[in-house]
């Protein structure tokens, strides 16, 4: 396949370009939690501990350019903003479930255990 320009970027293949809609740390994992559920971004935050607020909104706004994700503003004070896998977003799904399958099999594989939720390491106490 011949190289290619889009946004002023070469792209070598159709997998390097995909990427850039759905690749990263946190793109996937974020769509597969608007493919359960509508929510605000603190309720994203929520169930994504380890992801800073910056790169949260980083990823959000780019999902929503790339037209994955919609973004709704309700009208109220506090203004009310929603977050919605859209159509576009609909069709990648199981692409990432198919992905999550493979990383869940290499997981096993390698000897991972899955036992639920990932913990934070607990916080220091300063003088304990």
């Amino acid at each position: 396949m011949p190289d290619f320009v889009y946004e002023h970027k070469v792209y070598y293949n159709p997998v390097e370009f995909a990427l850039l809609f759905i690749g990263g740390t946190w793109k996937m994992p974020i769509l597969w939690r608007l493919s359960q559920n509508t929510m605000r971004y603190s309720e994203l935050k929520k169930t994504l501990p380890h992801i800073t607020h910056k790169m949260l909104s980083t990823q959000l706004r780019e999902l929503v350019k790339h037209e994955l994700i919609s973004r709704k503003v309700h009208a109220a004070v506090p203004p009310k903003v929603e977050y919605s896998i859209s159509a576009k977003g609909k069709k990648v799904m199981p692409l990432i479930g198919s992905i999550r399958d493979y990383g869940l099999a290499m997981m096993k594989e390698k000897g991972i255990k899955v036992e639920g939720k990932v913990k934070k390491k607990p916080k220091k106490i300063p003088g304990k």
